[in-house]
């Protein structure tokens, strides 16, 4: 009875062993076996930051003098001109924007910091506002580039996590070189995107800004 029982212990060996072999992995290779890598959103800007994310805003930049002056208060208006939504033809209206301004005042002791600057050659009422971090409201940078599309990605958990990367790539590479201590007077020029929010108040994130 035990041989008996042996040999089919036996044979289910061999049989099993003939279906195929057991591969080990180690934890987090897991993607060398399934071919599905861990998407990594700081890798994904990081490769893209020079040589796509800032050719593609500096073209579509539109001066933002000149735009407030043609949006004559009404910004949705230069939607179809300018404007880009992030649901194709509906959702959030954001636009690319450009121009030169003096810093007039930097509140960097908020979690969502930002200065206000007053635009050369453009005297209407509304607010400018350019975003300084450490928090950054919105999603403008990501909704403005053409490239970066939903589908493209595997989740809305990664879509977001492009703009949480976005902003710290603006934080780190942008914002940290400025002298906040010395900033207010001087003139500035910067390359930012904004959502449409308020008639009255524009909220940018800068991509670019070069003290003068």
């Amino acid at each position: 009875m035990l041989r008996k029982i042996l040999a089919i212990t036996l044979a289910a060996s061999i049989a099993l062993l003939s279906a195929g072999c057991v591969t080990i992995v180690k934890t987090g290779e897991e993607g060398k076996l399934t071919g599905e890598v861990e998407f990594n959103a700081g890798d994904n800007v990081a490769e893209i930051w020079e040589s796509k994310v800032l050719p593609d805003l500096n073209e579509k930049a539109v001066d933002l003098a000149q735009f407030l002056t043609e949006a004559n208060g009404d910004l949705k208006s230069l939607a179809s001109k300018y404007g880009k939504y992030s649901m194709g033809t509906s959702g959030e209206l954001s636009y690319t924007v450009k121009g030169t301004a003096v810093v007039q005042e930097i509140i960097s002791d908020k979690k969502a910091g930002y200065m206000t600057v007053k635009l050369d050659g453009y005297s209407g009422p509304e607010t400018i506002k350019l975003q300084i971090g450490t928090v950054y409201k919105g999603s403008a940078v990501r909704d403005s580039l053409d490239f970066i599309k939903f589908e493209d990605y595997k989740n809305q958990v990664d879509y977001a996590a492009v703009s949480q990367s976005l902003h710290e790539t603006i934080q780190n590479t942008v914002i940290s070189k400025l002298d906040f201590a010395s900033l207010a007077g001087k003139q500035i020029q910067f390359v930012g995107c904004f959502t449409v929010d308020k008639a009255d108040e524009l909220l940018i994130t800068p991509v670019q800004i070069e003290v003068k």
